[in-house]
Parts: structure tokens; sequence; C-alpha cells
């Protein structure tokens, strides 16, 4: 079996599991929030020019155009949340546009090192051709360049920025439960056509990299569902790891 049907092999069982273990909470209590922001994201002409920017090949180290349409989609969702509990009533929508565009180019340097930094200062150029002002050029900026986890978060200067910040941040670590192993892990690994059994001889390890970030989640609704993204990958990635042994 080549590297690449191996892959295939190991993500059908993985695709298998996570339909087994079932989608995050979060999908169905914030249903409505998750809807308004996914219509949102199709509908803003500034995300559509975003998207463009991403060029013919958006792929970034396995985190192409559907890792960044699910983190720019979430953050606007988790805004929704966070708003209507402040200020029932408040659609929010500017500031959900704003996390969209951060979502879209969040990783535009991830081939780079420090590529939250470099992202946030690429993001920051490409954005001077938007129709944002500069203070909503500095807060995608900033968003993007706080993205990354363990590492220093400089708090920004409005609430409405450190939501930004925050939902980006929350949105885009949800992508470390179920994804992770149903699609990110695949992506990332059959670029460099890795051989299985030297994935599987750091799956352990880097399960526990998954765990540490249970406990990192910013806003308070990324604080209440991420969790629950983390527990349901991490069964999945047990679970895959037992078959995917026992099976060679």
């Amino acid at each position: 079996m080549s590297v690449r049907q191996e892959y295939r092999h190991a993500q059908e069982i993985a695709r298998r599991i996570t339909g087994e273990v079932g989608e995050p909470s979060f999908y169905g209590e914030q249903k409505k929030a998750v809807e308004t922001s996914s219509r949102l994201f199709r509908e803003h002409p500034l995300v559509t020019k975003a998207i463009t920017v991403l060029g013919a090949d958006p792929d970034r180290l396995g985190h192409g155009l559907s890792h960044v349409t699910k983190v720019a989609v979430d953050a606007g969702a988790i805004i929704l949340v966070e708003r209507q509990k402040e200020n029932p009533g408040d659609r929010a929508h500017r500031l959900v546009a704003l996390a969209h565009v951060a979502g879209v180019l969040h990783d535009i340097k991830r081939e780079e090192k420090d590529h939250a930094r470099k992202g946030a200062e690429e993001a920051e150029r490409i954005l001077r051709d938007f129709d944002f002002s500069e203070a909503e050029r500095y807060a995608i900026a900033g968003a993007i360049a706080n993205h990354e986890a363990f590492r220093p978060v400089p708090p920004l200067d409005d609430p409405a920025w450190q939501l930004l910040s925050d939902a980006l941040y929350d949105a885009d670590k949800f992508r470390w439960g179920p994804d992770n192993f149903s699609e990110m892990l695949w992506d990332m690994v059959s670029r460099r056509d890795v051989p299985l059994s030297k994935v599987l001889s750091r799956f352990l390890k880097g399960l526990e990299g998954v765990e540490r970030i249970r406990e990192t989640f910013r806003s308070s609704t990324g604080r209440q569902y991420g969790p629950d993204f983390i527990d349901r990958g991490m069964e999945i990635g047990r679970r895959l790891y037992t078959e995917l042994t026992g099976n060679r």
C-alpha cells in the first residue's frame, strides 16, 4: 500500500469514528448564530475579496480554504452569541465581517516561522486596499497576531477588538477537535509524504499537545464550548490510534 493509500484508509477510519462520536454541542445549541454567520460570510463582498487574495491555491500547510472558512464562520458565530449576551438585539454584523476577513487571512503566512505575527503584518498591508478604517485594520491585524496558542497575548485597547481577537483564537482552536483527525492531520502530512508508521510513532505525543488546548479558550462562549470540541477530538484520536495500530 502506498503512502497516499495509507492516508486515505486512515482518514476513512477517522471520518467513521468522527460520525460515531457526533458533532460538538456548539453547532446544535448555537445553530442560529452559526447559520447567520455562514450566510453573512457568503454574502459579504469584503469576504469575497479576501478569499480572492488567497489566490488559486489557498492551501497553507494543510490549512486551506475549508479550514479558514470554518474558522471565519465560527468566529462570526461566537461574536453573535457574545453580543447577544451583552445587548440583545445588537446584530453586530460589522464586527462579524471583520471576524470573517480575519478568519480568511489568519494563516496567510502559515508556511513561515512566527506565522501569526508575520501574517498580521501581511494582512495589515493587504487591507489597505479594503473598505476598512485604520482602526478596523488594526483590529484585524491584532486578532491575527494573537491567534497562536501558548504565546504572549497583548491586549487590544477596545472591548470590541478584544472580542474579535478572542473569537478568532477560539474558532481556530475549535479545529483541534474532530476536524484535526478527520481533515487537518491528513492534509498536513500528505504534503510531506510522511510514512503512516512515522505519524503513528508521534501520535500519542501529539494528543498531549491537543489536550493542552482545552484550557486556553478565551471568550466566555469559547470556554463554554471549546472543551467539548477537544474532548471529542481526543476520543476520536485515541480510537483512531487503537484501530490503526491494532490493524498493523
